[in-house]
């Protein structure tokens, strides 16, 4: 493939969206994260057990999972300009208005309408990438704007816990919020989609060279429900449902695991927990520029994403394992940095298949599926921890089981995937054959 110089309009524009993309994202974790900081003060207030607030938690993932089949649809059709800045306003609307709630019903309401509201951003940013990016340059920013899956968590703790402090968890809530009401504003008043901008022959030689011509049709109601008549959508779907499983295991437990597994106070695993995300920048970030560089040394657009994706499920397991067995807390704190790091890897390179996988006006639709899989990993991931931990007074079995969970969704990547891209002919029926279609 001839490499083209970048237009530098088109660069600019690449530049802003990235911007605006991971500072949108880095929020959605932030506010998914006030619920967890919150916690203690909360449950007093509102004279919440454990088990209520455990049902608050999972009110976001189930909203946040079942959302994604229409919110990629959406993004398709609507486009990431208006739905990105409307499920901004949404989530935003929701946090802010969690900062009012009294009871356990209100505040599960508003946490159904953040899971609601935040379904677009991944698809958002996915379809976005596809849109501004060839595709030979597409895994560096999409490790870019991932690395936000670690951030956000990275740096929830001390500034969410800092807000809360200083002003109450209400306050929290409601700042938080109106961050997300101006960051809405920004994004709908400086992205605009392709579709709102005309392109010079170079300009668009830079943005369609190289994979088949960009439809400039909408996904329609049958070409979405096709998609799940191909293998690779299914290996998008088994493949992620094991990544967000492991990222959620720790997500959701690793404060836990820190003190009732390896017995450390509650201020020095506030520190050390912080310590595994920090990594899972490097590891999103790094995945894409792997990526990139196997394309450039001639691996498909599909071989080049999947194997980072491969290698990363891999290591996590590898590195869940190793922390599972090891009696040192230091041991132990470093494999689970190198487990999230692996997993950031193999989480963003998912979301680049995503984007070479499937005609460009599906993307967000393909992705959004592949998240909605991902997400029943991670709905799940907390639950099933907490049955096994419990049944068995230690964490070493729940860790085995999610490495093993690892491993099986490696080999839905690595065999159920086909290597080449589903093609427009095939979506619109020509050429599928069966109920799973896996023409290479």
């Amino acid at each position: 493939m001839p490499h083209h110089p970048i237009p530098a309009r088109i660069r600019s524009r690449q530049r802003s969206a990235l911007i605006m993309l991971v500072i949108a994202g880095t929020l959605n974790y932030l506010d998914r994260s006030t619920l967890s900081i919150a916690n203690p003060l909360i449950r007093e207030e509102l004279g919440l057990s454990i088990a209520d607030m455990g049902l608050l938690l999972s009110a976001f993932l189930w909203a946040y999972a079942f959302s994604q089949l229409p919110g990629g649809a959406l993004v398709d059709r609507v486009g990431p300009h208006r739905l990105l800045s409307a499920g901004l306003g949404l989530w935003s609307l929701a946090q802010t208005v969690a900062g009012f709630v009294s009871s356990f019903w209100q505040f599960s309401i508003a946490r159904v309408f953040l899971g609601i509201g935040e379904a677009p951003m991944f698809s958002s940013a996915v379809r976005v990438v596809r849109d501004w990016f060839n595709v030979r340059d597409r895994g560096l920013p999409t490790g870019i704007w991932n690395c936000t899956s670690s951030l956000g968590p990275a740096i929830a703790p001390p500034l969410l816990t800092a807000l809360m402090l200083a002003f109450g968890w209400r306050w929290m809530f409601g700042i938080m919020g109106i961050a997300g009401l101006v960051v809405a504003a920004v994004w709908f008043f400086l992205y605009r989609d392709p579709t709102e901008a005309t392109f010079s022959p170079e300009e668009r030689r830079y943005l369609t060279e190289g994979e088949e011509a960009p439809e400039k049709e909408r996904i329609t109601l049958a070409e979405w429900g096709r998609l799940f008549r191909f293998r690779t959508t299914w290996g998008l779907i088994f493949g992620f449902f094991g990544i967000v499983y492991l990222v959620w295991l720790y997500l959701a437990w690793l404060p836990g695991y820190f003190e009732i597994e390896r017995h450390m106070s509650i201020p020095r695993t506030g520190v050390v927990a912080a310590i595994p995300f920090a990594f899972g920048v490097v590891g999103s970030v790094g995945g894409g520029w792997i990526a990139d560089r196997l394309m450039a040394a001639g691996f498909s657009p599909v071989s080049s994403r999947k194997i980072p994706t491969i290698v990363g499920l891999l290591g996590m397991a590898l590195f869940t394992v190793v922390a599972a067995e090891t009696p040192s807390n230091v041991i132990a704190v470093a494999a689970i940095s190198l487990a999230v790091m692996f997993g950031a890897c193999s989480s963003g390179m998912s979301w680049a298949l995503a984007s070479v996988a499937a005609p460009s006006h599906c993307t967000a639709s393909l992705g959004a599926i592949q998240n909605f899989g991902g997400y029943l990993g991670g709905a799940l991931a907390p639950t099933i921890t907490g049955f096994i931990v419990q049944a068995t007074g230690s964490f070493i079995p729940a860790l085995l089981v999610a490495a093993a969970i690892g491993v099986a969704s490696a080999l839905s990547y690595l065999f159920v995937i086909r290597p080449s891209p589903i093609t427009t002919a095939e979506l619109r029926g020509a050429g599928v054959s069966g109920p799973i279609a896996s023409a290479s």
